[in-house]
């Protein structure tokens, strides 16, 4: 059934509609001015020969000449000239001031012929040749009146009249527009043909498209589509690829999340309750009651980490994180970081060293935000790495970036390149896998990076944020 919204049959009549409108304008306006154009040269190859040719009756114009003579004169100058010719004598002027002319000879030998009697007054009157396309006898006539007179006369003598009919340029035009009506008609079919194979090989891809976001939509499994063009549509076809590839990989992020989140809220939740009902017996002695307590401040204190971190994360992705960048001191705050962790650093039995490179280390970034990386890595650092390990914070410049670098002496990371990707950890017991995620984040907002280097027996992250706004340098 010919359905008018199908995207086969609109490309297909719009190819179509557009041949047509071509042929069309071929015929109203190129045919039109292909007739005039021929018209108007049979025109003026009659007047170059008009012009030459009537050289021959100026030598006669002053002599005695017979009826006879005159006509054989009229009768060859007609065929030299391939046109019917007319000789034309003039009349002074009457009484009332116009001029008239009448007929001496005609090349066709007859009485019954007709001229173009007001060119040739116009040709007489300007004293220069005239021509004109006129309508002889029912049929297009080309005409050109040439004035003729004897040395420095002003006034012409003879005007000799040259007609040449246009029939054969009507049968040309006409041989031009029947083969070009055929050849519009093969074009048409051609067009549509052409159109509706396109049109069928563009909707047969688009169905394919169409077919695969459905089964995505319904949670099918969807292979990646043959990207078989550089076109618009193959370029469509390779971001639905990538849109693909990329919601898998958030479908099994998410599947891991919510793997991970319920890990780590059911397990202190349990805990938690499980020492609720051990602090109601009333038979605990008060060192037991303090290290259940101290247990239980552990637990809250991974549940609000844990709380923040997902709300972070979400708010990023809103884009909802609002940041109040100015000009910081990386060094004065890496120290005041290092005072908070210092506590948790002497309790792991580890050295945690502070290196700064000049006084200042100036950075143009979100002072708390930058606060929220330096806690991260230092906490992953802590947790991550054996007891009595040595750790250390540096800041300084690096091609004209200021830098912020965590240092560890721990075992090193096995899959360095996969650190920062959300929910990843190589340890899930030790942490939810957002930390890193939520720290390149943050670090991408300020114009910066983190980068990692690790090996066996060395760790270093490094956040790499600009000196002045905009993201340059100072």
């Amino acid at each position: 059934m010919f359905r008018l919204r199908s995207l086969i049959n609109k490309i297909a009549l719009v190819i179509f509609a557009i041949t047509a409108l071509v042929v069309g304008l071929i015929f109203l306006i190129v045919v039109p001015q292909l007739t005039s154009s021929l018209e108007n040269q049979r025109l003026q190859d009659l007047d170059r020969v008009a012009t030459a040719s009537s050289r021959a009756f100026e030598s006669v114009i002053s002599l005695e000449i017979s009826s006879g003579d005159l006509n054989d004169l009229v009768r060859s100058v007609s065929d030299g000239a391939e046109a019917e010719v007319t000789l034309l004598d003039t009349n002074p002027k009457s009484a009332n001031g116009k001029q008239s002319v009448f007929p001496l000879s005609n090349s066709r030998a007859s009485r019954n012929f007709a001229y173009n009697q007001p060119l040739a007054l116009r040709a007489l009157k300007a004293n220069d040749i005239e021509s004109e396309i006129s309508q002889v006898q029912g049929q297009r006539t080309a005409q050109v009146a040439v004035p003729l007179h004897v040395g420095g006369d002003k006034r012409p003598d003879w005007v000799v009249l040259y007609s040449r009919t246009l029939g054969d340029v009507r049968d040309t035009v006409s041989l031009i527009r029947d083969r070009v009506l055929i050849a519009s008609v093969i074009a048409l079919v051609v067009a549509l043909a052409v159109g509706y194979a396109v049109a069928s090989a563009m909707a047969r891809r688009v169905k394919r498209l169409e077919t695969a976001a459905n089964k995505l939509a319904a949670g099918e499994r969807v292979e990646p589509l043959p990207v078989d063009s550089d076109d618009e549509l193959g370029q469509l076809t390779r971001s639905f690829n990538e849109m693909q590839a990329q919601l898998a990989k958030v479908e099994r992020a998410r599947r891991e999340f919510i793997a991970t989140a319920s890990h780590e809220l059911r397990t202190p939740i349990f805990s938690l309750g499980g020492f609720v009902e051990l602090l109601q017996d009333e038979d605990l002695d008060p060192e037991t009651r303090e290290e259940f307590l101290a247990t239980m401040s552990e637990q809250v204190a991974r549940l609000q980490k844990l709380a923040v971190d997902l709300l972070d994360l979400s708010r990023i992705d809103a884009g909802s994180l609002e940041l109040n960048p100015e000009d910081v001191n990386l060094g004065e705050l890496a120290r005041t970081i290092v005072g908070e962790f210092t506590p948790a650093v002497t309790q792991h039995h580890s050295d945690l060293e502070l290196e700064l490179e000049g006084d200042e280390v100036q950075a143009w970034c979100d002072r708390e935000r930058v606060a929220q990386i330096m806690r991260i890595l230092l906490d992953n650092a802590v947790r991550h790495t054996p007891e009595g390990t040595r750790i250390s914070v540096s800041a300084g410049r690096e091609n004209g970036a200021a830098e912020l670098r965590v240092s560890d002496a721990g075992p090193g990371i096995r899959d360095s390149d996969q650190v920062f990707e959300r929910f990843y950890t190589a340890d899930a017991a030790r942490g939810s896998g957002l930390g890193l995620a939520i720290a390149q984040e943050l670090a991408e907002r300020m114009s910066g990076h983190v980068t990692v280097d690790s090996a066996p027996g060395h760790t270093t992250f490094t956040l790499e944020l600009p000196t002045a706004k905009n993201g340059g340098t100072a």
